[in-house]
C-alpha cells in the first residue's frame, strides 16, 4: 500500500470509531446500553486500538518497527494465533482483545455478541476504507488485498478474545472449584448453618432445603482418571479422590432419577444416605458409609463370584439408607446391642445351636405379628401351625414374665434383630 493510504485512514479513525460504536449499539442488542464505566471504556478502547493497529500494519510499521510514538510497546507475540498464522499484533495489544473476551464472561454472556460486533465493525470499516481507496486511486488488486487484510485483522482480534474468554472461564472454574470443595468440607464436618450459608454464597451454590450424601466404592472397570471425567451435574458436590469417595446431592430424588448421576454410580456399590437438612449432611454421609461397609464392593473382574461374594448385594442400582433405618440404629453401637443380646437371650444359651436358632426365629416372629397367634407365626416362618404352637410353648417356658413387659419385649426384639445382623441367621425351619 502507498504510504499516503495509511495517512488517509488515520485521518478517519476518530469518526470511524464513533460510527462503528454507533452501529454496534444499534444492531447488537447486548451492547445497546449506555457505554459507561469499565464496559464502555473497554469497548471504546478496543475499537480505537483495532483501527490504530490496522493503520500501522498498512503502513508497514507493524509492532516490530513502530512509529516513534508507539516505539515503547512490547515486541510482537511471535506465536501462532488460533488459526495457525503467526501473530502480527504486539503482546500489549493482544491483551486488549483478551480483556474484551474476559469482560464478556464477567458480564455473563457467551462470545456470540462480541463476535457479532467484530463482524459488524469490520463491515463498517471496509465501507469507509473502500471510499478512501477510491479517493487515493488504489488499483483493483490492492483493493482486494485491502479487503482481505481487514477481515484477516478482525479474525486475529477475535482469536485473541476467544483466548481471553477461555482463560477467564478456566480461572472462574478453578476458583469456584476450590470454593465448592471448601464448602463440601464444611458440610460433611458439621459446620453451623450460618457458616454454611456464607460459604455457599461465595461458591455460588444455592443451599437446598434437603440433601443426601452418597458413599461410593472404587469405579468398576475404569481407572480413577476416567471416573473423574464423567461429568456431574453442576449442583452436585463431590470428592472422588479421597480414600472413601462420596457425592453430596441437593434435591436427591430428582438427581437420582436422571441418567447422568445413575451412570456415575453404576457398579460402584453406591449407598445413598438419608435425606436430611444441610446441617446434618455429615450424619447422612456417616450413615451411608456405615451401610456401605457391610455390603462390600461388587467384583469388577467379570469372573464368577465365590459363594461369599454371591451373598453380597451386587448391584448397579444404589442402596437407600431410608430402607434400612432399623439396621442403622442397631449398627450405631454394636457392643451395646451385643450386651443386650447376651442378657436378654441368656435363656437360649443352654440349648443346642439348632434349637437356639429355631426358638430365636419363633420369638422374633411372635413379636412382629399382630396377635402373636400360632397360625400367624407359622405363616411368617413357613412352618406348620402345630409346630409353631410347640415352639411358642417352649418360648413361654424360657422367657416367661419378660414376654408380658413392654420394655422387655422391646429389648428382646432389639436383641433378636441384632443377633440376626451380627451373627447371621442359621435358622432351620
Amino acid at each position: 500500500m502507498p504510504r499516503c493510504f495509511a495517512a488517509e485512514i488515520r485521518k478517519e479513525r476518530e469518526t470511524l470509531a464513533a460510527e462503528i460504536i454507533r452501529e454496534i449499539r444499534q444492531q447488537v442488542p447486548e451492547f445497546s446500553r449506555p457505554l459507561a464505566g469499565h464496559f464502555g471504556a473497554g469497548i471504546q478502547y478496543g475499537v480505537e486500538t483495532a483501527l490504530a493497529d490496522f493503520a500501522d500494519l498498512v503502513e508497514g510499521a507493524g509492532p516490530r518497527a513502530r512509529r516513534p510514538d508507539t516505539a515503547a510497546e512490547q515486541p510482537t507475540a511471535r506465536r501462532p494465533n488460533g488459526h495457525g498464522r503467526e501473530r502480527s499484533l504486539s503482546e500489549e495489544r493482544v491483551r486488549v482483545y483478551r480483556a474484551l473476551g474476559r469482560g464478556e464472561l464477567a458480564e455473563g454472556r457467551t462470545l456470540d455478541a462480541l463476535q457479532a460486533a467484530y463482524r459488524l465493525g469490520a463491515r463498517v470499516a471496509w465501507r469507509r476504507y473502500a471510499r478512501v481507496a477510491r479517493r487515493v486511486g488504489l488499483g483493483p488488486d490492492l483493493v482486494v488485498t485491502l479487503a482481505e487484510a481487514i477481515f484477516a485483522h478482525i479474525d486475529e482480534i477475535a482469536s485473541a478474545s476467544v483466548e481471553g474468554y477461555a482463560e477467564a472461564r478456566a480461572d472462574h472454574a478453578g476458583t469456584q472449584g476450590r470454593l465448592r470443595h471448601q464448602l463440601l468440607e464444611l458440610l460433611v464436618t458439621g459446620a453451623q448453618r450460618a457458616e454454611l450459608e456464607r460459604a455457599a454464597l461465595a461458591a455460588d451454590w444455592p443451599v437446598p432445603d434437603r440433601l443426601a450424601c452418597v458413599a461410593l466404592g472404587p469405579p468398576a472397570g475404569v481407572g480413577p482418571e476416567a471416573a473423574r471425567r464423567r461429568r456431574l451435574p453442576d449442583p452436585v458436590l463431590a470428592d472422588l479422590d479421597c480414600a472413601q469417595p462420596y457425592l453430596l446431592l441437593p434435591d436427591p430424588a430428582v438427581l437420582l432419577a436422571g441418567d447422568q448421576i445413575r451412570w456415575v454410580l453404576r457398579g460402584r456399590g453406591a449407598v445413598v444416605g438419608p435425606v436430611v437438612p444441610p446441617e446434618l449432611a455429615a450424619d447422612s454421609l456417616r450413615w451411608a458409609r456405615t451401610i456401605r461397609a457391610t455390603t462390600g464392593d461388587p467384583p469388577a473382574d467379570g469372573l464368577a463370584p465365590s459363594p461369599a461374594e454371591f451373598r453380597r448385594e451386587r448391584r448397579d442400582e444404589p442402596l437407600s439408607c431410608d430402607d434400612r433405618l432399623p439396621e442403622l440404629l442397631l449398627r450405631s453401637d454394636a457392643p451395646l446391642v451385643r450386651l443386650m443380646a447376651a442378657r436378654r437371650l441368656a435363656p437360649l444359651e443352654a440349648l443346642t445351636a439348632k434349637q437356639s436358632d429355631r426358638l430365636a426365629a419363633t420369638l422374633l416372629a411372635w413379636l412382629q405379628t399382630n396377635s402373636g397367634s400360632a397360625p400367624e407365626v407359622a405363616a411368617r416362618l413357613g412352618i406348620h401351625p402345630q409346630t409353631a404352637r410347640q415352639r411358642l410353648h417352649r418360648v413361654q417356658e424360657l422367657f416367661g414374665a419378660a414376654l408380658r413387659d413392654p420394655d422387655s419385649r422391646f429389648e428382646l426384639e432389639v436383641a433378636l434383630r441384632g443377633r440376626q445382623l451380627y451373627l447371621g441367621s442359621r435358622r432351620d425351619n
